[in-house]
């Protein structure tokens, strides 16, 4: 067997990205200097995790740590998906860490994904479930990703800083490759969507929210739903908390979200430091609602066919079309769309032809896919 040549990173900045970009562009990965002079220097409970999630749904990866997890070679192997697969993602990430890499990856499998994920549902660092379903999963329907079999499935909630929440996510194989996309407007908001949630509180709680985002979006247009989500008993996960998630739907087919929870901070691990952090007061439900609110009119004032949360998957999904002309429009670059388009011309390939439009204030975004293709499907 051959020497393997594997490209040399250093540090841990999106090692997520870094992760799912080596497996799909099969190059093996050597990153080195991981926190090396941080407190708690190597990987974090989360990206280990990540790892063994890439175990369960490959056949053939490599996975090599030193001891003090400051450095670490990664070989990608066959990304084989299958069914009744199961990962416990622990408690530092929520699952939504998780999920963005995990769909990509679901769509070049050898079969159909289905895995069981256990974990937090919502917290305020990652985008929740709510969000997935709402606006991640008809985002891949805009690139030829099948409907049918794409669902997240919400089985119990659960929130920092003990979770226990779990969602059964299912995603199709692209039979080929996927669909390249001409993408640039964004419509007019027609109508509003959005779920509010709570667990181990009363629902009040969640009344309240609803009121306070509705006082400010009914002044802009009459069309506002928010559904409630009240979990009691063992759907409750361990730990009290609330939030909400809003999409607003536009006359072109776009889905623009951004949600919030609020809950008990993650302690550390002595459980001292978690009854000191228990005493925290939690914001309270209107000003949860007030501020969620205009945080969606602020996403919507960017412009652009997604919110900011969902620059880098977009980004992801245009370069792995195939040899064909994607374009689209998006609001101000953040810094992860920003990574995300350096990995990308890293591991891929593929760069992106940037141009501001200074009368919307927006940015048009051109490439030319790489036209990866599904290899490891089952040829019927």
């Amino acid at each position: 067997m051959g020497k393997v040549s594997y490209m040399k990173l250093k540090g841990s900045q999106n090692l997520r990205q870094r992760l799912l970009l080596s497996t799909l562009a099969s190059t093996p990965i050597l990153i080195e200097d991981i926190r090396a002079d941080a407190t708690w220097p190597g990987l974090l409970p989360h990206e280990v995790s990540f790892l063994r999630l890439l175990e369960t749904i490959s056949d053939d990866c490599h996975v090599e740590i030193n001891e003090t997890g400051t450095k670490l070679k990664y070989k990608p192997g066959i990304v084989m998906g299958g069914g009744y697969l199961e990962h416990d993602c622990g408690l530092s990430r929520s699952i939504g860490y998780f999920l963005e890499p995990l769909i990509v990856l679901g769509l070049f499998g050898k079969k159909p994904l289905s895995i069981k994920l256990k974990g937090i549902t919502n917290d305020p660092k990652d985008p929740s479930v709510d969000t997935f379903r709402s606006t991640t999963l008809p985002l891949l329907k805009r690139f030829g990703v099948p409907s049918e079999g794409l669902e997240l499935k919400i089985e119990s909630r659960g929130v920092a800083p003990k979770g226990g929440g779990e969602v059964t996510l299912s995603v199709p194989i692209v039979h080929n490759s996927l669909k390249a996309v001409t993408w640039t407007d964004e419509g007019m908001v027609k109508r509003i969507r959005g779920i509010s949630f709570s667990t181990r509180v009363s629902v009040q709680f969640e009344n309240t929210m609803i009121h306070a985002a509705r006082g400010i979006f009914n002044r802009l247009l009459p069309d506002v739903h928010i559904f409630t989500d009240h979990k009691a008993g063992a759907q409750a996960g361990n730990s009290p908390g609330y939030g909400i998630s809003l999409v607003a739907e536009t006359t072109s087919g776009c889905f623009i979200s951004v949600d919030t929870t609020n809950s008990y901070a993650r302690g550390d691990n002595d459980d001292n430091e978690m009854d000191v952090d228990e005493k925290k007061e939690l914001m309270p439900p209107e000003e949860v609602g007030e501020q969620i609110a205009s945080l969606l009119l602020g996403e919507i004032e960017q412009g652009g066919v997604i919110d900011s949360s969902h620059q880098g998957l977009l980004f992801l999904l245009c370069a792995l079309c195939p040899q064909d002309v994607s374009k689209i429009r998006v609001g101000k670059l953040v810094p992860y769309g920003i990574e995300t388009l350096r990995n990308i011309r890293d591991f891929l390939g593929v760069k992106f032809v940037i141009k501001p439009d200074p009368t919307t204030g927006t940015v048009m975004l051109k490439c030319i896919g790489c036209g990866l293709t599904n290899l490891s499907r089952k040829l019927s």
